[in-house]
């Protein structure tokens, strides 16, 4: 099927080696599993960068609808953050948060590599990029290329939870372009070509590959046997 959901909130972020290891411990142990119990959240993935212009980690959550990521049962949750993910939060670096509808997914299932595509439309341009975006994106063009999607921001709520998160950000209305694949070279691929694209290089504003560490969904967090 193609990508879960309606909504969806991607973090992406740098953290300095010194505290890498516990990054990766709350993540990996409270984190995910938090936020994928938020009603209204269906799944959640991991990834680390291969290569690329954007932050070391990445993370999509994948939400029911886009109204989840502004529902009364999330902002409980940010408002009332463990002290684990206060620390590690305020050791992010280079943040992205990107509060985003889904509005274009096409192909099956999930792929071991991610190549992201972000991406600032001109003013006014919002229906044209879409068009051209839903014309070129076409998962059967790559072999190992499993499904592709295109997420729009929120410029009101993709604001970083930092203390700067009030301050104007140009890239708060970006978007951005995932590919599902099997393979770094056919994501690389499918990256390639379209930040190539003469109609889409001027508007790229970074992309990158990424390699899936691990998922979650909904159903598993109840699906423990012990």
């Amino acid at each position: 099927m193609p990508i879960a959901g309606q909504g969806m909130l991607l973090t992406s972020m740098d953290v300095d080696a010194a505290h890498e290891a516990d990054f990766n411990r709350w993540y990996d142990r409270e984190h995910l599993e938090e936020r994928v119990a938020i009603p209204g959240f269906v799944e959640a993935r991991r990834y680390i960068a291969i290569e690329g212009s954007m932050p070391k980690y990445l993370s999509p959550y994948s939400t029911e609808t886009f109204e989840v990521l502004d529902s009364p049962a999330y902002r409980k949750v940010l408002a009332s953050q463990t002290a684990w993910s206060r620390e590690n939060i305020a050791r992010f670096k280079n943040m992205i948060r990107c509060v985003a509808r889904i509005t274009i997914s096409k192909g099956t299932g999930r792929g071991a590599v991610l190549g992201i595509i972000r991406v600032r439309p001109a003013n006014g341009g919002y229906n044209k990029l879409r068009e051209a975006l839903r014309a070129v994106l076409n998962p059967q063009a790559t072999d190992g290329v499993i499904s592709m999607h295109v997420i729009e921001n929120d410029p009101v709520l993709s604001k970083p939870l930092t203390d700067k998160a009030s301050d104007s950000d140009l890239g708060a209305g970006d978007w951005f372009v995932l590919i599902d694949a099997t393979e770094i070279a056919a994501a690389r691929d499918a990256v390639m070509r379209l930040t190539d694209n003469i109609a889409f290089k001027p508007l790229v504003v970074s992309s990158g590959v990424y390699r899936l560490l691990w998922d979650i969904a909904k159903a598993d967090i109840s699906a423990e046997i012990s």
